[in-house]
């Protein structure tokens, strides 16, 4: 089991008992130090103690389990306003909100988009630029997730 889907491993069920749900697992190499990064969240967000309380029983658990080898800063935290959508998950989780996505390679010269997550599946999402007052989709386009180089909610502004 590599790094992450052991670390993934041990967050889960904490997370479960905490009433928490685990966002992502991340072990990341900045200039020469490894970070392991724990994103939590639960309905109506998180604070510092929460952080705090997941923080400390974690830190048990990867004490007591030690299965990373190399030097590492932990850190627990939430996903943040302008969270990373990376996971068919993410996007269900998110629904209806604004997202900003990035494209690899521009579709009709245009590689920014902005709009609601309408719909998804385990392949893509469709991105939604006008909608009715019911929420039905009037104008929109399907991205597959290979084709993204980033897709975050969009923290900066109402769309619609």
């Amino acid at each position: 089991m590599n790094t992450i889907a052991k670390a993934r491993s041990l967050a889960e069920p904490l997370c479960e008992k905490l009433g928490l749900y685990l966002w992502d697992v991340r072990f990341e190499k900045e200039g020469a130090l490894w970070y392991l990064r724990v994103f939590i969240d639960r309905d109506g967000g998180i604070d510092m103690n929460i952080c705090e309380e997941f923080s400390r029983a974690y830190n048990e658990l990867l004490d007591s389990e030690d299965f990373i080898s190399q030097n590492y800063v932990f850190e627990a935290g939430s996903p943040g306003l302008g969270r990373k959508l990376t996971k068919p998950e993410h996007f269900k989780a998110c629904m209806g909100d604004e997202a900003r996505l990035k494209l690899y390679k521009a579709r009709d010269g245009k590689k920014d988009f902005l709009g609601l997550i309408a719909d998804c599946d385990d392949t893509g999402f469709t991105l939604a630029y006008s909608v009715d007052e019911d929420g039905n989709v009037l104008e929109g386009e399907r991205f597959e997730y290979k084709d993204c180089s980033s897709v975050n909610l969009n923290d900066d502004a109402d769309l619609f």
